[in-house]
């Protein structure tokens, strides 16, 4: 759920522009903004006229200019087709940036879009995603053997197809199984269907998890050599700081979207914000499974001064 901004936080450029998309590019009512952004319509009624002051409305939603060229930066340092960087890390700017990504790639009919989890995928549905009919929408992964909210794929990916007006493909199977279980599931009409999707994903909308924080990690085991450089992964896919690969015990098993599969997907965009993350972006945009990038101005500003240091030393 959107937290509601408080005092002057709430005014200011990052939200701002996240009302004006809504309201100006994606054609929603001053109503349905309040509702996306869980702020009252009063509220946004002056976010439009403070960006119409701030010249962010003019003809057309302007883009903010300082974050533009740290994005246009980053982008370079780690080689991506796309970095969006914002001056809040709120899901309301989060979403509105995801949305300009997705509206930029045109997709055609028929386009399948795969939905990851985490706390950032989860907080971006939960602000909306744009209208494009007909797309089909696709879990990265099996389900979690975890309760937590952020868990839950399938629903990120029916909200996500009702918001976008596509059609929702679930995965009724665990993200780990056994060989003897796999050995069935392929045969299975329906995962055959989505193993079959899973080769033809035009988008990706993924969360970089943090090995040490996740709590998704305790039943993963790595070589000892390799526990020590492992920082993070996407779809549970884990890589070094350096973007190679760390395997995992039982790995053969993951009733996920493969790396070589993620590596391939013409846009796959990775979203995640907090210094804590830092060096798993890093890893992640060097292992190719991102080509497109969701942050905020302190990750940005971090992972470059990390770059420039790295290059120093």
């Amino acid at each position: 759920m959107i937290g509601r901004p408080k005092g002057a936080k709430l005014l200011n450029r990052s939200l701002m522009h996240a009302a004006a998309r809504l309201h100006y590019i994606e054609r929603l009512s001053q109503l349905e903004v309040s509702k996306r952004m869980q702020v009252s319509t009063a509220t946004v009624s002056r976010l439009l006229s403070h960006a119409r002051e701030e010249g962010i409305v003019r003809i057309q939603v302007a883009d903010l200019d300082e974050t533009d060229a740290l994005g246009d930066k980053l982008q370079i340092a780690l080689g991506l087709s796309a970095v969006r960087v914002l001056e809040s890390g709120k899901p309301a700017a989060l979403s509105s940036q995801v949305g300009s990504l997705l509206t930029e790639a045109k997709l055609a009919p028929g386009a399948v879009i795969a939905i990851g989890w985490g706390r950032a995928v989860q907080s971006v549905i939960a602000a909306g995603l744009p209208r494009i009919p007909n797309v089909v929408v696709v879990p990265t992964s099996g389900g979690m053997h975890e309760t937590a909210s952020h868990f839950q794929i399938n629903e990120f990916v029916r909200k996500g197809a009702e918001q976008m007006q596509g059609e929702a493909h679930f995965l009724y199977a665990p993200s780990i199984v056994s060989p003897e279980l796999l050995s069935v599931l392929s045969r299975d009409p329906d995962t055959s269907q989505m193993l079959d999707l899973w080769t033809k994903v035009d988008v990706a909308i993924v969360g970089i998890g943090d090995f040490q924080r996740s709590s998704g990690n305790r039943n993963f085991e790595f070589a000892p050599k390799d526990a020590k450089r492992v920082v993070g992964d996407v779809v549970r896919n884990y890589f070094d700081q350096n973007g190679d690969e760390v395997h995992w015990s039982g790995q053969e098993n993951l009733m996920a979207l493969s790396r070589k599969q993620l590596q391939r997907i013409p846009l796959s965009i990775g979203i995640a914000t907090g210094k804590e993350k830092v060096p798993v972006i890093i890893g992640a945009a060097r292992s190719g499974m991102i080509n497109a990038l969701v942050t905020d101005t302190r990750v940005a500003s971090q992972i470059l001064e990390q770059l420039d240091e790295s290059q120093v030393a």
